[in-house]
């Protein structure tokens, strides 16, 4: 792929990155779509997030209580734990389960319609497959911090299992530590990622969805590309998002 080709691909990207979200404010409304891909993105990805959650929790708990047990702080897991998983590790995780699972499904299904012609066909129709396809699953993302706060309410309850049930710790100042973290800071730094890695899976999906050729063999090289890139922009965005929130706050580093 030379330069122009990559530039020539980086404009269509941004363009439909920007033409997407645009959509969900302009007539015709496909209200339909929206809530089959909500339902899809949410409903269909809360066992993975709950069971991937459950036992990040169990694993970090588990972990930290290890290391704090060496230097007499053990009472302090529920509070590194907890911000561990608000701010970092909950909105990662479970964006990363979300590209796997909702991000190589949309670029299969929209590939798919591409090489059956069917996007050809809405063309023909009058039909802007942006905003037929892509708008509805941008606007869908909502389900990303939905499942976030599930997410981390899941893992906080399998860091509680592990104070308390394995380390011996006492539960009520479990989570009294977790009250005195909820503040706004905290979950204003926890909320905002998953709105962002949310629309970054989407339209790399969608993208990369829109541009498969070459029969199966594309579909699969283009699904394993969405997956690969939302992967990178998740962790990428991660910091760049980290560092200019904790500027915003006057947090020093």
């Amino acid at each position: 792929m030379n330069i122009r080709e990559t530039a020539a691909r980086l404009q269509d990207f941004y363009i439909l990155s920007i033409r997407a979200p645009l959509g969900i404010f302009r007539r015709p409304f496909y209200l339909r779509d929206t809530i089959e891909q909500m339902d899809y993105m949410g409903t269909g990805s809360l066992f993975i997030v709950v069971l991937v959650s459950l036992f990040i929790g169990m694993a970090l708990s588990l972990q930290i209580s290890a290391e704090l047990s060496a230097l007499g702080l053990k009472i302090y897991t529920g509070r590194i734990v907890g911000l561990s998983i608000i701010r970092e590790i909950g909105p990662v995780a479970i964006a990363l389960s979300f590209a796997g699972r909702v991000g190589s499904g949309i670029t299969s299904e929209i590939g798919s319609m591409v090489l059956g012609h069917q996007v050809d066909i809405l063309r023909v129709h009058g039909v802007s497959p942006i905003k037929k396809l892509v708008t509805p699953r941008v606007s869908s993302v909502l389900m990303l911090p939905a499942l976030t706060v599930i997410g981390d309410a899941v893992s906080l309850l399998g860091g509680y299992y592990i104070s308390v049930f394995v380390s011996h710790q006492s539960g009520s100042f479990y989570w009294s530590q977790i009250r005195e973290i909820m503040n706004f800071k905290n979950i204003f730094s926890g909320m905002t990622k998953p709105f962002l890695f949310g629309y970054l899976v989407s339209c790399i999906s969608c993208y990369m969805g829109l541009s498969a050729r070459g029969g199966a063999r594309g579909l699969r090289k283009a699904t394993t590309a969405a997956v690969v890139l939302s992967t990178i922009m998740i962790i990428i965005s991660d910091f760049m998002l980290t560092r200019a929130l904790l500027f915003v706050m006057g947090e020093r580093v």
